[in-house]
């Protein structure tokens, strides 16, 4: 158990209030409890309602005092949450019957007056105690947040952040929620009269079971552990005359930078979201610039220090592709046996064989529309803003346009992948004579099957696992893409045992 982690801070008005809880905002998720105790007039229910107007991203949303509901829920966009006021409860036991013990799963409880029912408070909570201070004004207040058990680090990292801010010289900046992703990463637009620059908060991933020889999942595959990596990444693709964010602040212990803000100008647009076609030419263009420079292997990440990328080998490859026989088959209630593992690894093995011994170049990973932004005021590749690469490998450069053209979260018609993949091929022919455009359409249909084949057990893992239902909606799509590279003859083996042995999603 942790020892519990205290620190102080004074409030000058609801702004500052406003801003304390936006940033725990963004280190909390379903689960956690967040208390708010102090006197009558202390600012519990003003802080609550900052934080859930954070959350909602709109500061008109009506957030009434739960004193006489003695709870709302909210939906918010990325969990569940619960506003309660237990100043009414005259016992613990009343609050199993208005649904607050135990507590709902998977949603964040934002609880006013735990005192009223000390009992039933989970030991691993946050709580703000909150308390007058005339002597800086009327509104303002001082604020004691405490973290007692699992929540102790999450104080402890609240208050690096808050002193990063500082720092930086944007404590008094007004934080805007920006939407996440799959990660463990979050970010907000701070906003100044001077202009909108991001905040990034990369905490050290956690390790996970080590079941893949003795490594967790993320080691295998090579995920970012830290936010050093981006750094390194940024540095690089800058260095080249691309537009990844430029860092204004960064703190590469604690996992905070402040970046660049590129603004919302995506890759696609209307109802349902499709390509716009000039924008993924732009990115496609860039793609075939980048792979045909000679890319150094390790970059400078500080004074005296280095970041080697690691290589995307054939045991990372075969890790990530797994995941469809640990999550996918079973999710369509197949259980695998010993003998349809062994031939699922033996044939993918041969197929990652062509791959292994392809050129190496960088490969970003997730290059794709939600990570991209248009930058219509810069020319040429540089247009194309790109934000995430943090998880960069040295793998065929096959992999970062299927990632493009085959795009997880919309429909590439077929017609505009096969158009980009000629434009990407002649683009490549033209500079390099030796370019292989057969052998190059052999690496993209079987990194397309790689690629897809693991994001259906993705997404199958995120809703199981992580409880994100919304992840299986871009399952038939998936297999749509992956329908397309089996058809390659390189893949007739493996066509045949996906036909035998994989059942499509669920539309």
């Amino acid at each position: 158990m942790n020892p519990p982690t205290t620190f102080s801070l004074a409030l000058s008005n609801e702004s500052a209030t406003a801003h304390l809880m936006a940033d725990l905002a963004l280190l909390i998720g379903p689960g956690d409890v967040i208390t708010l105790s102090g006197d009558l007039g202390a600012g519990k229910t003003a802080a609550a309602r900052a934080m859930i107007r954070y959350l909602a991203d709109d500061d008109s949303v009506e957030v009434p005092s739960p004193t006489f509901t003695l709870a709302q829920a909210y939906d918010l966009p990325p969990f569940p949450l619960l506003h309660a006021d237990l100043y009414r409860i005259n016992d613990p036991i009343e609050l199993e019957e208005i649904g607050l013990s135990p507590l709902p799963e998977g949603t964040v409880a934002l609880i006013e007056w735990p005192e009223r029912a000390p009992s039933a408070l989970p030991s691993d909570r946050i709580d703000i105690a909150l308390s007058h201070r005339p002597a800086l004004g009327s509104t303002a207040r001082a604020a004691e947040i405490t973290g007692y058990g699992k929540a102790a680090p999450q104080v402890a990292r609240l208050k690096a952040l808050r002193q990063f801010l500082d720092g930086a010289g944007l404590a008094e900046a007004k934080r805007l929620r920006m939407p996440g992703d799959a990660s463990i990463r979050s970010y907000a637009r701070l906003v100044r009269d001077d202009g909108v620059v991001i905040l990034m908060n990369f905490p050290r991933r956690p390790d996970g079971p080590a079941i893949y020889d003795g490594k967790s999942y993320s080691a295998a595959v090579h995920l970012a552990e830290d936010v050093k990596p981006f750094v390194a990444i940024d540095t690089g693709l800058r260095g080249r005359g691309l537009s990844a964010p430029a860092i204004h602040h960064g703190d590469l212990d604690q996992g905070f930078l402040i970046t660049e803000d590129f603004g919302s100008a995506g890759f696609v647009e209307g109802d349902p979201p499709a390509p716009i076609a000039e924008r993924y030419e732009a990115a496609t263009d860039l793609l075939a610039a980048l792979h045909r420079e000679a890319l150094p292997e390790i970059l400078p990440l500080a004074p005296q220090i280095e970041y080697a990328i690691p290589a995307f080998d054939t045991e990372a490859l075969l890790v990530e592709i797994g995941l469809m026989l640990e999550w996918y088959l079973p999710d369509r209630g197949i259980e695998p046996t010993n003998n349809l593992r062994a031939e699922f690894v033996m044939m993918w093995r041969d197929l990652l064989a062509k791959p292994a011994a392809a050129a190496k170049t960088w490969v970003l990973r997730d290059f794709h529309s939600p990570n991209l932004i248009w930058l219509g005021e810069r020319s040429d590749t540089a247009r194309v803003g790109i934000i995430d690469f943090q998880d960069a490998v040295l793998g065929p450069a096959a992999y970062d346009l299927v990632s493009l053209l085959q795009d997880a979260r919309i429909d590439v018609p077929e017609t505009l992948e096969l158009a980009l993949l000629t434009r990407y091929i002649k683009a490549r022919r033209a500079s390099d004579d030796a370019f292989d455009p057969a052998e190059f359409a052999e690496l993209y249909a079987i990194m397309s099957a790689q690629r897809n084949t693991r994001l259906l057990g993705t997404f199958a893992r995120l809703n199981r696992r992580d409880g994100k239902p919304q992840y299986l909606r871009h399952q038939p799509r998936i297999w749509t893409y992956l329908s397309r590279s089996l058809a390659h003859p390189v893949l007739a083996r493996a066509r045949d045992w996906y036909k035998a042995n994989v059942p499509p999603p669920l539309r």
